[in-house]
């Protein structure tokens, strides 16, 4: 739907009024009688009209335009001023009807129909609003997509794909048709008659990678692999610098057991800049099952790995990290959740896994740092201050362990294991201080916890 801009034409008088009414009412004549003090005084209440409609004042606004229409009810932009106030004031009545009167007065008026169009949509009156966009469709085209949405809304499918069709013909396809059909298509269930589409618009323009593409796909979402796979081969033979097939080519080539050719196809997303970082760790984590079943792959995952971290995702990055945790190399794993912690150094998860690699790797002045740093953000969570513990126990600063842990343990709730812990930290860190009583006093609440769980 279109909303005129027509306020400039009202404030300097152009096509506010129709040819006819100039006859009848000319503001720019000098009144000399009666005829012309008629003219100034509608001129004026319909200049007060605007200006209270402009400072939102409806309900005045209105009563100036009823009076202009008590001096002259034959002008149409009266009505159409009338039904615009009316609607803001939610008299929704009287706005349609007002609305209608400026139409009956003007029928090829634009901005008049498309305000009652509009103004049937708000008010949910599909059926009106069809007949009144129909009357519309011969100003614009985008209007006849309007009346498709229109119709979609009623169930009437077959007219709306009838309309898509001719839009598509006379000015090729959109974005905005496209969503429409694929709802239509959704809709009815029509895949068959949607696959035939998008292969008429790959015969009709084979250059257009867009259509193999989304053919592509479709094939794939029906089940139809060989197709899809097909139709990603002769794309990639008319266009050989497309990235985006690759995204399908991978796939079907490590279900044909073409390890080679779905290695290059991997590498070439995880290197893309047309890719989103979604569909590469997609490719990414396929690629991992399938080394897991073929070992003699894994320099190219490595590879592969290193080039999509290059890209400086945060999520990618973090995916990365969890890959190399779950092969047990936590140095390469680490490295990856510091990249990731520059670029989103508030996300919990990361820090956490951060933190804990600090402690495996022996890394502790590195815990004692960013878990202070996490603590500035996350002050509620006890991970965060047993770690720091941990770390400053290791570091023979029992003291402030001390003190830490025991600010932590207030956090703690419904957490017996790390309940446990914080008391095995409590209990090291008075040994280190040679405090036996408060060390026993602590490794004996740890054991109790432990034997009644």
């Amino acid at each position: 739907m279109k909303y005129k801009i027509y306020i400039l034409f009202l404030v300097f008088g152009i096509l506010i009024f129709p040819k006819q009414s100039f006859a009848q009412v000319d503001f720019n004549k000098k009144p000399d009688d009666d005829l012309g003090q008629v003219e100034d005084k509608l001129q004026e209440h319909f200049f007060e009209a605007l200006k209270q409609k402009g400072i939102e004042n409806f309900d005045r606004s209105v009563e100036s335009l009823l009076k202009c229409i008590a001096i002259d009810n034959s002008i149409p932009v009266l009505y159409f001023e009338l039904g615009k106030n009316y609607n803001k004031l939610k008299n929704f009545g009287a706005a349609e009807t007002a609305l209608k009167k400026a139409v009956a007065k003007a029928p090829d008026n634009e901005w008049f129909l498309d305000e009652l169009y509009g103004f049937y949509v708000e008010q949910n009156n599909i059926d009106k609003a069809i007949k009144t966009v129909k009357q519309l469709v011969e100003y614009h085209p985008d209007y006849r997509e309007d009346l498709a949405s229109l119709y979609v809304k009623t169930k009437k499918f077959n007219e709306a794909l009838a309309i898509l069709d001719t839009l598509d013909l006379e000015f090729g396809t959109s974005f905005s048709r496209d969503v429409m059909r694929n709802k239509i298509y959704d809709l009815t269930g029509r895949k068959k008659d949607q696959i035939e589409n998008l292969e008429k618009r790959v015969d009709s323009n084979p250059e257009k990678e867009s259509n193999y593409l989304a053919l592509i796909f479709r094939y794939s979402e029906n089940n139809e692999k060989e197709k899809a796979f097909e139709t990603a081969k002769a794309l990639l033979k008319i266009s050989p610098n497309s990235q985006l097939v690759h995204l399908a080519l991978y796939k079907f080539y490590l279900d044909d057991n073409n390890a080679e050719k779905a290695i290059e196809s991997m590498k070439i997303v995880v290197k893309s800049d047309q890719i989103k970082p979604e569909a590469k760790l997609k490719v990414l984590s396929d690629f991992v099952a399938f080394v897991g079943k073929n070992p003699q792959y894994e320099p190219d995952l490595i590879e592969a790995t290193t080039l999509v971290g290059d890209k400086n995702d945060k999520k990618t990055l973090a995916e990365i990290g969890q890959y190399y945790l779950a092969k047990g190399d936590k140095p390469k794993a680490l490295e990856y959740f510091e990249e990731a912690l520059k670029l989103e150094g508030d996300n919990f998860k990361l820090l956490k896994n951060t933190l804990l690699l600090y402690l495996d790797l022996q890394k502790y002045d590195s815990a004692i740092q960013k878990s202070n740093e996490a603590l500035q953000r996350f002050p509620s969570q006890p991970l965060f201050y047993l770690v720091n513990g941990v770390a400053l126990n290791q570091l023979d600063k029992a003291t402030k362990a001390i003190e830490t842990l025991e600010l932590g343990l207030d956090y703690i709730i419904d957490d017996t294991k790390m309940e446990i812990d914080f008391y095995k930290q409590l209990s090291k860190a008075y040994a280190l201080l040679n405090n036996t009583d408060k060390a026993k006093t602590f490794s004996d609440k740890a054991k109790q916890l432990e034997t009644s769980n």
